[in-house]
């Protein structure tokens, strides 16, 4: 039997407040989703100003991420690169903004982020990444 390694309370919370720093610096109000490794959410901040429906959107972006194995950005591509189908697939929210947290080579979870532009949902989401890293 194997056993895996998964995000613990101290990993959601170094992530969120990772990530929240990285939004604050640059004067983004976005909220931040940290999900586990079969999407299923963990944590979730929504900083002052961001728009309520961005919860949702980032918890979206950290389940796609999650069961996905891979960054969100990879699916809009792929679907504005026309592989349009892609859309039917059942997930929602295929949207840039979406990091796996990958720990020895395995995905352990996830962390989406929701609020600006894709990019710099991209950067909060891979600082919060990076604060387990």
């Amino acid at each position: 039997m194997q056993t895996k390694a998964a995000l613990e309370l101290n990993d959601v919370n170094a992530i969120l407040d990772a990530a929240q720093t990285e939004a604050e610096a640059q004067g983004w109000a976005v909220t931040i989703a940290v999900a586990d490794d079969g999407g299923h959410l963990l944590g979730l901040r929504r900083m002052d100003g961001a728009a309520p429906f961005s919860a949702g959107v980032a918890t979206e972006k950290a389940r796609n991420a999650a069961i996905g194995r891979k960054e969100t950005q990879v699916f809009e591509e792929m679907i504005n690169n026309g592989r349009t189908a892609f859309v039917t697939a059942p997930m929602t929210a295929l949207l840039s903004g979406g990091v796996p947290v990958i720990h020895d080579g395995h995905v352990i979870g996830s962390v989406g982020v929701s609020g600006v532009k894709p990019d710099q949902d991209l950067q909060v989401a891979k600082a919060g990444v990076k604060a387990i890293g």
